[in-house]
């Protein structure tokens, strides 16, 4: 009976493996640079004309909320929570924004 030749499975060799662990090393290296540098870049975001602003980390930390004066004057706290929870929730998708384009 001749002899067969072997199938061998494409295993990548030492060196290859060397280079993957070195190439990952390098993505995560990366990634934490860019993690740094959203939790030091920020957005801005406002609701009711520039009446409540939200200043957000691109890391998603909740930096600032500023409220105009006069819009307490009002005294009208159903529209105040809700113009703040916009403002939030829209600062907080800004910034994820930023992060998705940053980390692509």
């Amino acid at each position: 009976m001749p002899n067969k030749p072997r199938h061998r499975p494409n295993f990548p060799q030492k060196g290859g493996q060397m280079g993957m662990v070195q190439q990952l090393q390098k993505l995560q290296e990366q990634l934490a640079q860019t993690q740094e540098q959203l939790a030091q870049e920020t957005v801005n975001y406002s609701a009711g004309g520039r009446a409540i602003e939200v200043v957000m980390t691109g890391d998603q930390h909740c930096q600032s909320v500023k409220i105009d004066p006069e819009l307490l004057k009002d005294s009208d706290v159903e529209m105040l929570q809700d113009l703040v929870l916009t403002a939030i929730n829209g600062a907080l998708e800004a910034s994820r924004a930023l992060a998705s384009e940053r980390l692509g």
